[in-house]
Formats: structure tokens, sequence, C-alpha cells
């Protein structure tokens, strides 16, 4: 009977880790190919892509919240400190999302993908600055190849670095104040994007007043205007629901999905020239994000030795 228990138990975390492989694979996979639908959206300005992910996330991530019957504990878990370093947090992946689409719309995603390379391990570094949490060796030696690596590119002249340190860093803080900040990733999410509502709302209100709003003028672009909805909102819970499941360094060395479809879609299918100082850095990223993936694969192993 012990032996019936203990099998069953064991069946149970298989499909539970497999679960989390499937969350986390497609949710990775998902932000990997996003350049490809925003670059059919590359005639509709930036920040106007960016309203219409707001809004049209906030009405599916709504109907979520009033379905499973969450919003009075929403309600009362957003307020006060909380609120405030939500409020933050949407702050920082609007900033993300309106680079990122810039990026996308003026033929930069190499720069984008080397931002998402380098964000791993800036985690990794505000952890080591903010959290009191410590680095061994490879960690260490991961982020001063990346650090030189970024310096390179910086004197190299040139390219466009402010995109991948601005998406490194701004997706790197805002995933620091959402893992200190008390609320679930579905709440925060749907929080944020309230708070960023009545911007994005003005911000289509005044491109429709002087004649310059993509929205209501062709049928298959109102369409892709409406899928930026599921297209922001299903990897970000597919996300959750991967982390939930999953050893959180198997999360992190799944994160290298993205990028790296990103680089190939920037070289294979825009054909976006890479300059010697970005093969450089790219290899030295390339280098320290294998690094950190052998790191973390060894604390891991340690674990569950010990």
């Amino acid at each position: 009977m012990p032996h019936r228990t203990g099998h069953s138990a064991a069946m149970g975390d298989t499909t539970h880790t497999r679960a989390g492989l499937f969350y986390g694979i497609g949710a990775y996979t998902l932000w990997g190919v996003l350049p490809l639908y925003l670059h059919l959206l590359k005639d509709v300005p930036p920040a106007q892509v960016l309203s219409h992910r707001v809004l049209w996330s906030l009405l599916l991530l709504a109907a979520v919240i009033l379905a499973s019957r969450r919003l009075r504990p929403l309600l009362a878990v957003a307020r006060g400190r909380v609120l405030a370093m939500l409020a933050a947090s949407a702050a920082l992946i609007a900033v993300n999302w309106f680079v990122y689409i810039w990026a996308v719309d003026n033929a930069h995603l190499v720069e984008a993908s080397l931002g998402y390379f380098i964000n791993p391990l800036v985690n990794v570094a505000l952890g080591m600055l903010l959290l009191g949490e410590r680095l061994d060796r490879l960690q260490g030696a991961a982020i001063g190849l990346a650090g030189i690596g970024v310096l390179i590119l910086a004197l190299s002249g040139g390219g466009a670095i402010w995109i991948s340190l601005s998406l490194a860093l701004s997706f790197g803080f805002y995933g620091l104040i959402r893992k200190v900040a008390a609320i679930d990733a579905l709440g925060g999410l749907t929080v944020e994007t309230a708070i960023l509502a009545p911007l994005a709302l003005g911000v289509l209100l005044y491109a429709g007043g002087n004649g310059t709003g993509a929205f209501g003028r062709d049928g298959t672009m109102d369409m892709l205007l409406i899928l930026a909805g599921p297209v922001t909102a299903a990897p970000l819970l597919m996300f959750a629901a991967g982390a939930k499941r999953l050893r959180y360094t198997t999360m992190g060395l799944l994160q290298f999905i993205a990028p790296t479809l990103q680089f190939l879609e920037a070289v294979l299918v825009y054909h976006e020239p890479i300059r010697p100082a970005q093969l450089a850095t790219f290899a030295l990223i390339w280098i320290g994000c294998g690094l950190y993936a052998w790191s973390s694969v060894a604390a891991a192993r340690r674990v569950t030795a010990a």
C-alpha cells in the first residue's frame, strides 16, 4: 500500500513538472515569435500599439477576474504599499513594451534580442545588490563577461545599445518589484493595465480626434489590434502557471528561448545587419549565459542531492 502511494506521488510530480514545462516553453516561445506579430503592425505608431495592448489586455484580464470571482480579493490586496509598487511596475512595463515595439518597427530586433539575453544576468546582479543574494564564482564570471560585452558595444559607437540596456534594465527592475510585491501574477497584471488604461485611452482618443488613429480604418488591422490583448496576456499567464510548477532555476534556463528566437528572426527573416562589435558582444553574452545556465543546473543538482 505505501508503495502505491509513493508511486502515485511520483507520477503526480512528473505530471506537474511536464505541465510546468509545457507552460514555460509555451510562454517563452510566444514571446520569441512576438516580433512576427508586431511586424504586421509596423504602420501603426508605437504609442498606439502600446495603448491597444493595454486596453485589450485589461478587457481580457477583467473577464478572467470576474469569471473566477477574484475581484473582491484583488481589491482587498491592491492598496497602499502594494498599489504604489504596482504603479511603479506599470511604468516600467510600459517603457519596456514601448521600446520593444519601437525597436521592431525600426529594424533593431538584434539590439532588442541582446537586451533580453542580458536580462537574466541583470536579474542576478539585482538580486545580489538589492536582495542580499550571494553569487557563486560562475555567476560572477557570467556577469563580468556580460559587462565586458556591453562595454565593447558602447565604446564601438554606432548601433543602438540604449535599446538593449533599456529593455534589460526596465524588465529587470519590473521583475524585482513583482517579486517582492504581495500579489499574484494575474492580479498584478490586471492592476498594472488598469493603472495604464486612462493614459492609453487618452492616446487613442487624441489620435482619433486628429485623424491619425489606426483603429476603424481596416477590418484586418482592427482584428490585429484587438488580438493585442490575448497576445500580451497569454504568455504572461502561461509564465505564471509554469513558475508555480517548476524550479526557479528551470524557468531561468527556459527564458533564453525568447531572445534566441528573436535573434534568429532578426538575421534570417528580416536580414538585419550585424556589426563585428555586436558579434563580439553576443559571443560574450552567450558565454555568460552558458555559465549562468551551468551554475543553475549545478545548484539544482546540489539541492536534489542534499
